[in-house]
Parts: C-alpha cells; structure tokens; sequence
C-alpha cells in the first residue's frame, strides 16, 4: 500500500489537520498507473532480491532464548569506523554504506555460519529521485521502493577488507534506475508479487531522514519516530532499521534495534567492540524480552 515515505506523509496530514488545519498542506495523490508493469512486460535487470529460496533453507539460528538489544551510533562510531580505511579511500563511501557494510560484517561472523554459505545484503532504496523520464509526482504515497541485493559468500565477506563489502553496498544501491524499476515491477507481475529471498539476508532501511521525528500532533515534535522493538514478522532477526535517536548524553545518531538469541548478541557485541573501544552506548531499553525501545529523555 505504502512505503515509509508515504507513512510520513499521511502521520503528517494526521497531525496538520489534529492542529486545525482543513486540509493538509501536501495533497495525496493516487496515481498507482505510473509504476505498474508495462505491456508487455519484461524482465531487463537482474533481480537477485527475489531468487528462490533453497531446498535446503534452515533458520540461521535456533529460535530459544530470543532476546532484543540496541546499538547506538553517533558521530564518533561512524568516525571509528571509517578510519579503517585507507585514508584515500575514508570520503568515497556514505555513512549509510559504512555502517552497513561493518554491521553485516560483524552480524555474520555473530552467526557463526559456514565460510562456504551465501550471505546478501538487501538495501531499502527509495527511488523516487532515480526517475527522469517518469516524474512522480509530490504527495504520491504509494510504494517507490526497490530492494536490491549484494550477495557473496561468508569467507570472502570476512577474509577481504572491509571495502570489498563497501563495493557491494554501494553497487547494489547504483544498480537501482528507472529501467531498474519498470523491470522490477515486471518481474513481479510475471512471478506473483514473490518475498525476497530470507535465507541468510540482512534487510537495511535507513529512515534517520524520513521524517517521523518532525511529525506534531501538537505537543512538540517526537521525542522518538521509529520501531517500538525489533523481531516481529515471520522472519526475526532479519531487519536493520536505522532510526533516528538521542542517547543519554545528549548525542544525535541513530539506533539498530536488533532481535536474536542472547549468545548471537553477545558475539555481536564482541566484534563491533573490536573497532568501537567500549563506545557501543545502548539507548535506555525496557525488559530485554519485550525490547520495548524507551525514550532517553
């Protein structure tokens, strides 16, 4: 129905029109017809988002002992971990991309699985602005999202240097343009609407600038605009969302919310460790079972 963007805009009207307001400044617009599949349609990329699962598909981990925990990132841990690049190499990749490729570095060697397995990383990309023959127009609401997936295998993910996954990431992201998505929804129409593949895939969303913080029901801004805890879904331990957030002492950054078994997270916590020195600063969190993400303020 929606994409993040779309959620912004239509908590946004909520909150105008809670204020008084008889319509909301920004107009939604329908216009589903201008990313429908064309006719005939045709498959003209590679998707490898929507790959079969495998036959022999296995939870990545058991699923006792579940537990939820929050990593903090500001300014300093995004610092830390772009020096481990060559100092060349330090303002050629977004932040996004450096703290996604170190994540799902740390988050693999944290599962343990076999060099030999593939593992994909799969990047929420709003492609709105990768149109220029299509214009979508201001206050569509709908889905204008792709999913594109970088994909190897565990050994070379954690043998290579921390740019051999920065490559992935910042391909699998440029791989996304207008013809990227005329083909994607093709492929959708001409497969069924399939889920991406889950097996051994780390879903990254970024919404540190999608707007739920800015949203007013007139009590100010929010305090927090994002996840209430990680895990839910049929696939738990899949998703990394970044979401904006203060930490107690007052620092802007974004927070991972994450959801796996209390061994899983306590690997995670050892290799993200090894770069951040004791700088993983976990925001305020309720009962570790129900991963309630609590206000710091």
């Amino acid at each position: 129905m929606t994409d993040g963007s779309g959620i912004v805009q239509f908590m946004s009207a909520l909150a105008e029109i809670s204020q008084g307001m008889r319509k909301p400044s920004i107009s939604p617009v329908w216009c589903r017809e201008i990313l429908s599949a064309r006719d005939a349609p045709r498959v003209t990329c590679t998707h490898r988002e929507y790959e079969p699962e495998p036959d022999n598909k296995a939870n990545t981990f058991s699923l006792d002992d579940m537990v939820h925990h929050a990593f903090f990132f500001g300014a300093t841990e995004v610092a830390a971990i772009r020096s481990l690049l060559p100092p060349q190499q330090q303002q050629k990749y977004s932040n996004f991309e450096i703290i996604t490729s170190y994540f799902w570095r740390c988050r693999t060697l944290a599962l343990q699985l076999d060099t030999n397995e593939e593992v994909r990383i799969i990047c929420i990309v709003d492609a709105r602005s990768k149109f220029v023959n299509l214009l979508v127009p201001n206050g569509y609401y709908g889905n204008a999202i792709a999913l594109p997936a970088a994909i190897t295998t565990v050994g070379k993910l954690i043998e290579n240097p921390l740019t051999y996954a920065l490559d992935l990431v910042k391909k699998a992201k440029a791989n996304v343009t207008e013809e990227y998505m005329h083909s994607m929804a093709d492929l959708l129409v001409i497969k069924g609407r399939p889920h991406f593949t889950t097996a051994n895939a780390c879903l990254v969303s970024d919404v540190t600038r999608a707007g739920f913080r800015d949203v007013d029901f007139g009590w100010g801004k929010a305090v927090y605009g994002g996840l209430a805890r990680a895990g839910d879904g049929t696939n738990p331990g899949i998703s990394t969302i970044y979401i904006p957030f203060k930490n107690a002492k007052g620092e802007e950054g974004f927070v991972i919310p994450v959801f796996f078994p209390t061994q899983v997270i306590e690997r995670l916590v050892k290799e993200l460790d090894k770069v951040l020195k004791n700088n993983i600063n976990s925001p305020t969190m309720g009962d570790r079972k129900s991963g309630i993400i609590n206000s710091s303020l």
